[in-house]
């Protein structure tokens, strides 16, 4: 299967590849981006084969977040960040995913990396949940999957301040993740996957569902959350000012 800005690249028989390469965005969230990630995962949701999938982005990008336009569209009340659930698609595929983030995670880009299974940093990427920056409060389950894969203290760091950090520097700050260069991202990712692929796939759905069934529970509760606090947020008039200013720098 393959869709203009996503391709799917079958590895192996049972290890499955989805690249974002959303030139034009740098890979933030268009529509034909956020098309392409949901057929994408519908593809491999109806696949008896597969055992892991594997998500990555293009040379220096793994995912940007909102477009200026889409972010300008939530702050003027035409739609939510809900209207398209990327957010979850790696928290409810069947089997593993890997999130390669070979480059640069940023806002929601880097929050949809955080709901995969397992997850590799490139030393040399920024990552950020730069919701703040903006003036709004964070959202795409931001408030839930950072802290449960970054620890609270952390976490509350990068969605307050809305820094940029450098994988080296998550590394040091001692996140529970496997920072690379980001040339051997994908070459580990791979490995990763075949590991998996080694086990029984009905095991491995198993298993998943267990393992992720309490955040499966939590997340409706907490994304309606974040819309509450996206509507005392998110349409003020300096939250487009910034928008229109900062969007890019």
């Amino acid at each position: 299967m393959t869709h203009s800005v996503v391709e799917l690249f079958e590895i192996e028989p049972a290890i499955i590849q989805v690249k974002m390469h959303d030139r034009v965005h740098k890979n933030a969230f268009s529509q034909e981006l956020t098309d392409g990630l949901i057929q994408a995962f519908e593809y491999i949701r109806n696949q008896q084969s597969y055992k892991a999938v594997i998500l990555t982005g293009y040379d220096n990008y793994f995912a940007s977040g909102g477009t200026q336009e889409g972010l300008l569209r939530i702050q003027q009340g035409i739609t939510q960040f809900t209207d398209d659930n990327l957010y979850s698609l790696a928290l409810d595929c069947k089997i593993p995913v890997i999130a390669a983030m070979q480059g640069h995670g940023i806002g929601g880009g880097f929050v949809m990396g955080l709901f995969a299974d397992f997850i590799i940093l490139s030393r040399e990427s920024v990552y950020t949940t730069n919701f703040m920056k903006y003036g709004f409060t964070p959202g795409m389950g931001a408030t839930f999957i950072v802290p449960q894969k970054l620890g609270f203290s952390l976490a509350q760091e990068l969605l307050m301040n809305a820094g940029n950090y450098r994988g080296a520097e998550l590394e040091k700050r001692g996140i529970p993740f496997k920072v690379l260069p980001r040339s051997d991202v994908l070459e580990y990712a791979a490995e990763l996957a075949r590991e998996l692929a080694e086990k029984p796939r009905n095991s491995l759905i198993t298993l998943k569902d267990h393992l992720v069934a309490p955040l499966r529970e939590q997340l409706p509760g907490v994304i309606e959350q974040e819309l509450v606090m996206h509507e005392k947020t998110f349409h003020q008039d300096e939250v487009k000012t910034r928008i229109t200013g900062l969007y890019g720098s």
